[in-house]
């Protein structure tokens, strides 16, 4: 049995570092680069047969995905404040963590059997992998206050994320060297053996939850189970995860410091999810690419994306520490606004991997940095920091369902994808207008 390492450890902040090596390749293999180009493929070619659904006939095949994925989050802001409350109450945070890390990766490896064959089974595997993954960012990120000293936590939150860049753009470029010769080679990846023939986007999918259940396994080793709690006064472990959120709700009011913090958090952060989202398709739809060049100028932009969002995820950290959390973040979110007004007009292959490299920096930055000021507010000691960063985490959900619902809505107006960019220059706008009224009351955030 391994030592209890103490709070603020090196071994131990590594160590939950690592975890982001290990799941971020779910958020670029699955969420950005290979999964989305795959369904396109697989989506066009059944609707193309007919061998579709007889409810899913008439529906836009990305709509099908983009619906799901809207289930699959508001089901996680639904679950987050159950399961963060019993992980308090029970001081089970790891198991937790674990549950979802499995439930995430392996439906990952389900997700290389994904068909239209067997779409509803297909979309339920999908769904999983989604619910697993931002369900252990809830117990992950949690870990942070716990495991940290405030002087620590910028440093440590973006190495995180540098870890998971450099983590997830390896995979991902050996997942490209196996989709060198197509996604559906004739005679598969492996035609010698025996009984199974994997197409090598099939290997890809595998690989994700491979490499993430594998390297979790450090961060494990060394994560603390969680601290029990004397809660005699919860009578519903199951409820006491909402009751906490409404605890937490009414605290804000006697913490002005948090509660105008994550009000700005909650405009910016659905500009800037919205924007993650949507940019795939906005390449797809809008840049004048060369014949058959799209999808590995999408793929580079991806990669491009992730390497420069580990030097602003570094750089973030160092400027906090000259100028405070509060301030920086307040130029981060100004770095935005130009970016969306540039993004206007961007129109050629060059405009778009310049404007990728843009939002890489400044997304690595206003990830790690956001982060760790949330999580230096809360009260030092407290032993709920599951069900904060739940309150946080269904903050950030919530915000990404009006964002896109907004982003659909004034493109269907617009008839383009240009217009809701400018539009979102209105939330990141009005982010540094409440960021400016953040009290500064801790010097670490001034």
């Amino acid at each position: 049995m391994k030592k209890i390492l103490p709070r603020g450890s090196y071994k131990l902040l590594n160590a939950w570092a690592f975890y982001d090596w290990a799941n971020s390749v779910y958020s670029l293999v699955i969420n950005s680069a290979i999964f989305p180009i795959f369904y396109a493929a697989v989506s066009i070619e059944a609707f193309e047969k007919g061998n579709v659904p007889d409810l899913l006939k008439d529906v836009n095949n990305e709509s099908i995905i983009i619906i799901t994925t809207a289930i699959a989050f508001l089901i996680v802001s639904i679950l987050s404040p159950i399961l963060s409350g019993i992980a308090d109450y029970s001081g089970q945070k790891k198991r937790f963590l674990q549950f979802f890390c499995y439930l995430g990766a392996l439906s990952c490896i389900g997700l290389s059997m994904f068909s239209f064959d067997y779409l509803w089974i297909s979309l339920l595997i999908y769904m999983l992998a989604l619910i697993g993954f931002w369900g252990s960012l809830v117990f992950y990120n949690s870990y942070l206050p716990d495991i940290a000293f405030p002087e620590q936590q910028d440093k440590i939150s973006a190495k995180g994320f540098s870890m998971g860049y450099i983590g997830s753009v390896l995979l991902l470029v050996i997942c490209l060297a196996l989709l060198k010769g197509g996604f559906y080679p004739e005679d598969g990846l492996y035609p010698n053996n025996l009984y199974l023939k994997f197409t090598p986007v099939q290997v890809s999918f595998i690989l994700v939850g491979v490499w993430w259940m594998g390297f979790a396994q450090y961060t494990y080793a060394y994560l603390p189970l969680g601290t029990k709690k004397d809660r005699s006064d919860v009578k519903n472990i199951f409820t006491n995860g909402f009751q906490e959120l409404k605890k937490i709700w009414k605290n804000l009011s006697e913490n002005l410091q948090m509660k105008r913090y994550l009000g700005a958090f909650f405009i910016y952060s659905m500009a800037v999810q919205t924007v993650m989202l949507v940019a795939t398709y906005f390449g797809t739809e809008e840049v004048a690419w060369e014949e058959d060049g799209s999808t590995m100028g999408l793929i580079t932009s991806i990669l491009l994306i992730q390497i420069v969002a580990i030097i602003g995820a570094w750089l973030a950290s160092l400027l906090s520490r000259k100028i405070g959390n509060i301030k920086t973040l307040i130029i981060i979110n100004i770095l935005w606004v130009m970016i969306c007004i540039y993004g206007y007009f961007v129109v050629t292959p060059m405009q778009f991997y310049i404007t990728a490299a843009c939002v890489g920096f400044v997304m690595g930055s206003i990830q790690s940095l956001s982060r760790s000021t949330y999580s230096k507010m809360i009260p030092n000691g407290n032993p709920d920091t599951a069900s904060y960063f739940s309150f946080y985490d269904v903050a950030e959900k919530i915000g990404i369902v009006i964002g896109m619902l907004i982003f659909a809505i004034v493109g269907e107006v617009s008839g383009s994808m240009r217009e809701p960019i400018l539009f979102l220059v209105v939330f990141f706008i009005i982010g540094v207008i409440l960021l400016y009224r953040v009290p500064k009351l801790k010097k670490q955030l001034d």
